[in-house]
């Protein structure tokens, strides 16, 4: 087996290592400070005393006006869940005869596509809006799905797959002139560039710990004040009575540490990312021959670090096991279900054909990488693609 100290590491979409600095301040908290925030002693005290500091920390980072505003979770998929699910009940709830409508994005997160499905299925109507070739909705298209039953809109800020950017603050001004809710997967764009609540002008926004080197299984839902929504889970009054569960403390924590770190290295880490991700992006563009890229061609337009190249006459599950072989860790636009390679829902709908689409790979670049690693990487991956090639032709 290769020594895992070994790997060049381009799958900083998928997850990201946990940063020293944030491993370190968790450390107590899972071994003596391990009291229950919600008993009164002193190692219970601690306990929510840290945990407040945390929820400065993370509503710093996204510029909200209040800490309150943060409600911890187990990570995106309950933020978001708890962001859709939670406002249609509150509807439901609040006038049972009403027909709610909701206005989301074919290319979204399952996390997000999942719910409104389920919701779909219980009487919610839902506008799943078309993207262009590099997964770009339309204002207009957006303009024209707002009904009088529209309650709320759910966009990615940055798609997850081929880094996308949504522009989320014109889709909060349409929406602040009709009255409706606007909620924010914004789990690749948070710790990547720079996000601020009140100017964009979110009510609701999901954050997971795990994307920006903090630990997994932890996350949170930015709450504006005011906004109503019902809560996913019962059973406990924690959260300020918005989310019912004890306390992860030592991953709130770290959550908050993580937040605190890239609120103060941002504009560093954006540079080098940037610089490693365009030298991949031109580097396999120009040494390989019929690669496409799937991102926008303006830079404004991406998140940095994802790269999403689709490999004609290449299979992308070929390529990814090559490379891993290779000592390189990568990922596909396609997802394996039922033992076959089925293209991505988010690559399929750019609108290339279904063979393109089995042909593309996601590389996402950290700040923990090297120019050199990025070098080294091009290198293989020209030499990995042409044996590929050269063998399908015999």
């Amino acid at each position: 087996m290769k020594n895992l100290d070994k790997y060049i590491y381009l799958d900083h979409s998928a997850t990201t290592p946990v940063d020293p600095e944030v491993y370190a301040a968790m450390e107590p908290f899972m071994t003596n400070q391990f009291g229950n925030a919600s008993s009164l002693h002193t190692l219970g005290r601690r306990s929510r005393n840290a945990i407040e500091i945390a929820r400065e920390q993370v509503a710093t980072l996204i510029g909200a006006s209040r800490s309150s505003e943060i409600v911890f979770t187990s990570g995106a998929t309950e933020s978001n869940n708890q962001a859709i699910k939670g406002l249609i009940t509150h509807y439901r709830q609040k006038a049972p005869q009403r027909d709610l409508h909701l206005i989301t994005c074919a290319t979204e997160h399952h996390a997000v596509l999942h719910p409104c499905q389920y919701l779909e299925k219980h009487g919610l109507k839902v506008t799943y809006l078309s993207v262009d070739r590099y997964g770009r909705v339309s204002l207009a298209d957006i303009q024209s799905a707002v009904s009088d039953e529209t309650v709320l809109i759910s966009l990615m800020h940055a798609n997850n797959e081929i880094g996308t950017i949504h522009p989320i603050d014109k889709i909060c001004q349409i929406a602040k002139n009709t009255g409706i809710s606007v909620h924010s997967d914004a789990v690749q764009s948070v710790g990547k560039i720079p996000v601020n609540v009140e100017e964009i002008g979110l009510d609701l926004l999901s954050i997971s710990a795990h994307k920006f080197n903090g630990p997994k299984g932890v996350g949170c839902l930015y709450v504006r004040r005011r906004q109503r929504i019902n809560n996913l889970l019962h059973g406990g009054e924690h959260e300020r009575n918005r989310r019912a569960g004890t306390e992860n403390v030592a991953g709130i924590v770290g959550l908050g540490k993580a937040a605190e770190i890239v609120h103060r290295t941002l504009e560093q880490k954006f540079a080098h990312i940037t610089q490693l991700a365009e030298l991949l992006r031109q580097g396999l563009l120009n040494r390989i021959e019929k690669v496409f890229d799937n991102s926008p061609p303006n830079c404004h337009e991406r998140i940095p670090g994802i790269v999403s190249l689709v490999f004609t006459d290449v299979s992308a599950e070929n390529l990814i096991l090559r490379l891993d072989m290779e000592g390189i860790c990568v990922s596909s636009g396609s997802a394996c279900a039922s033992g076959s390679m089925e293209p991505s829902h988010v690559i399929a709908q750019l609108g290339i054909n279904a063979e393109l689409a089995q042909s593309t790979v996601r590389f996402s670049v950290g700040h923990t990488n090297t120019v050199s690693e990025i070098e080294t990487t091009i290198e293989i991956v020209s030499r990995v693609v042409s044996q590929i090639r050269a063998l399908k032709l015999t």
